[in-house]
């Protein structure tokens, strides 16, 4: 599936483009935004926003602004992440602390947060509502998963972080598009229902690659918490792996059903493949026979 090819992805990424090259601040601000939001993400998050859009009878072109908000919030929350991780690369480029120092990627992230505010606000009361909320989520998951090394987090507690820190974003996306289409309110649950089901899966699939990565190269000590070891205190690590596999085809499953809700069409079946794309496609088949 190539989704740069797909018109939301043309039309988000144009967006993205112009707003940064239109933005009316320092050189070094301008310089910080470009090295975070043009470093090559998939912009999945704003695509299902756009699709959600569709989805629900209006056009993708109407909610660009509330797309390009969802991004840039994501944005900020990896600076965030990577601040909290002391991550070294993001996408194959040096951090943003790194590259411009702590408290200047700070500023950065709410110098975004700022922007995505002031994009969503001109959408209805609900939209709002519902990226307000997500941004709380993110913050709270983001501090649930700094308390993980505690011995007592366990798989209610890594499930609620996890639909925190990564699905509240996904099901805003899909709800807000929704309400942007002129969806009511049982309809934009359908969709926020979707998001956080693909979110959750999503955030899963991340969690068994990175604990593959750790496992093979004989480094269990150092495997941070994550859903296979989570099921590690009580399994071997192949056993592990194919217990989280199935769990992420339950979600997947689950957030293929929410699309069953609509009429077949081009836009169910894009969501349908990014869903795939972002999930099940992302475990190589070694990691799927486990």
């Amino acid at each position: 599936m190539n989704i740069e090819q797909w018109d939301e992805h043309i039309a988000i990424k144009n967006a993205m483009d112009d707003l940064i090259h239109s933005l009316d601040v320092s050189a070094q601000m301008k310089e910080m935004v470009l090295h975070v939001c043009a470093s090559g993400g998939k912009m999945v998050r704003p695509i299902i926003l756009m699709l959600s859009t569709q989805l629900c009878g209006g056009r993708f072109e109407d909610s660009i602004d509330a797309s390009l908000a969802i991004e840039l919030i994501h944005s900020a929350s990896l600076i965030q992440d990577d601040v909290l991780d002391e991550g070294i690369l993001r996408r194959g480029m040096p951090s943003t602390h790194r590259m411009f120092g702590y408290s200047s990627a700070i500023l950065c992230g709410d110098f975004l947060i700022s922007k995505a505010i002031e994009l969503i606000s001109s959408y209805d009361r609900r939209s709002v509502r519902d990226f307000g909320r997500a941004g709380m989520h993110m913050s709270e998951g983001e501090i649930m998963d700094i308390m993980s090394i505690n011995e007592d987090f366990g798989m209610d507690e890594y499930m609620e972080c996890i639909r925190k820190k990564t699905a509240s974003l996904f099901a805003a996306s899909a709800s807000i598009g929704a309400y942007v289409g002129g969806a009511d309110e049982k309809t934009a649950e359908v969709c926020r229902s979707f998001g956080y089901n693909v979110g959750t899966a999503y955030q899963m699939v991340d969690d068994i690659l990175e604990y593959v990565q750790i496992i093979q190269s004989k480094e269990s000590e150092n495997i941070s918490l994550s859903l296979p070891s989570i099921y590690q205190r009580r399994m071997s690590p192949e056993r592990a792996i194919s217990r989280s596999v199935g769990l992420v085809e339950e979600y997947v499953s689950s957030a293929r059903s929410e699309i069953a809700y609509f009429k077949s069409s081009q836009v169910t079946d894009k969501l349908l493949e990014i869903t795939d794309y972002i999930t099940l496609d992302m475990l190589t088949p070694d990691i799927l026979q486990k």
